[in-house]
C-alpha cells in the first residue's frame, strides 16, 4: 500500500541550524523509491526552506504553517491574509514594542527594529553550536535557524500569510491570543531564545493539518494511512489529523505525549528510525 508522510523540516529533518543526518536523506529517497510519498511540512516560508532540505527530493510542499502548498511548481494551497488582519497584527505589535517578521510565500520580511536583537542572539547561538557540531565530531560550519529576511519595506501585504515575533516578556504567547481575539491562531515559536518569548500567528483554521486534509483531498488518499512526524507546536495540528503521528525524540514530553508515538531525536536517525519501524524502507 502507498504512504504518504509529511515531514516537519525544523527540528525534524533539519537539527535547528545546518544539520541534516545522513540517513534523513537516505530513508526519504528510498521511501520514495518504494512508491510512497514524501512531502515536506514546515511553517517556514517555502523561499526560506533551506536548499540542502529542498535538494533531497520531495512530492510537494506544504509551507508557512499550511497557508500555502505546491506540488509539482503549481500552489495548490493558497490562504494569504486579508490586509485588515496583517494590520492587526502590526498595530498589536508596535503597541508593545514587539519586533517581528511577516512571511510570505516567497520570502520572509523583518521589522526594522529586529537585526540587533538577532545579531546578539546569533553571535551567542553559534558560539553553542559549535561546541554542540564539536562534540557529534561533525566537519560542518555551525549555522542557526533564524530566516534569512528582507527590509520589510519591500513586502506586498496581499500576500502575507503568518508572523513570527520575538518579544522580550515572557508571556507574549498568552497575552497575543487574548487581545487578537478568535481570528487568529497564536502558538509558541521554535526560535530557541535565552530569554523573552517568541511565538506565531496566523489565521484560525489555517494550520499544516488544514493543509493536509486539502492536499489528500487533492491527491484522493485517506488521512487514515498518512503519516505526520514533527516536534514543535505547530505539528499539533497535523498529528490531529493524520491516523499516524510520530513525534521527534527531540520534542517537549507535552508534544510526545500528543502523538503518542515517538522516534529518535534529529541527529540520531530520527526520521530514519521512524520509517523503518512504519515499513516505508
Amino acid at each position: 500500500m502507498t504512504r504518504i508522510a509529511f515531514l516537519d523540516v525544523d527540528g525534524t529533518i533539519l537539527e535547528h541550524g545546518s544539520i541534516i543526518a545522513p540517513s534523513t536523506v537516505t530513508a526519504i529517497r528510498q521511501a520514495r523509491a518504494n512508491g510512497h510519498l514524501v512531502w515536506l511540512c514546515t511553517g517556514r516560508a517555502d523561499g526560506d526552506i533551506h536548499p540542502d532540505v529542498k535538494a533531497i527530493g520531495f512530492d510537494g510542499a506544504i509551507s508557512n504553517g499550511g497557508a500555502y502548498a505546491t506540488r509539482g511548481g503549481e500552489l495548490v494551497v493558497q490562504h494569504p491574509m486579508r490586509r485588515d488582519d496583517v494590520a492587526a497584527i502590526e498595530d498589536y505589535f508596535v503597541a508593545h514594542g514587539i519586533h517581528y517578521f511577516l512571511q510570505t510565500h516567497e520570502a520572509v520580511f523583518s521589522s526594522p527594529g529586529i537585526e540587533p536583537m538577532m545579531r546578539e542572539y546569533v553571535r551567542a547561538r553559534l558560539a553553542h553550536r559549535a561546541a554542540e557540531i564539536a562534540a557529534l565530531g561533525l566537519d560542518v560550519e555551525p549555522t542557526t535557524s533564524i530566516p534569512r529576511a528582507r527590509p520589510l519595506a519591500e513586502i506586498d501585504r496581499d500576500s502575507v500569510a503568518k508572523a513570527v515575533f520575538v518579544s522580550p516578556a515572557p508571556d507574549t504567547v498568552a497575552h497575543a491570543g487574548v487581545e487578537l481575539g478568535e481570528r487568529f491562531h497564536v502558538i509558541p515559536g521554535s526560535i530557541p531564545l535565552p530569554g523573552g518569548s517568541n511565538g506565531e500567528i496566523g489565521l484560525s483554521g489555517v494550520t499544516k493539518g488544514s493543509a493536509i486534509l486539502e492536499v489528500l483531498a487533492l491527491l484522493g488518499l485517506d488521512p487514515a494511512d498518512a503519516i505526520g512526524i514533527g516536534d514543535s507546536w505547530n505539528d499539533v495540528e497535523m498529528f490531529e489529523v493524520v491516523g499516524t503521528p510520530v513525534a521527534m525524540g527531540n520534542a517537549v514530553p507535552e508534544l510526545q505525549r500528543l502523538a503518542g508515538r515517538v522516534t529518535t531525536a534529529v541527529l540520531d536517525d530520527g526520521v530514519h528510525n521512524a520509517f523503518a519501524e512504519l515499513g516505508l524502507l
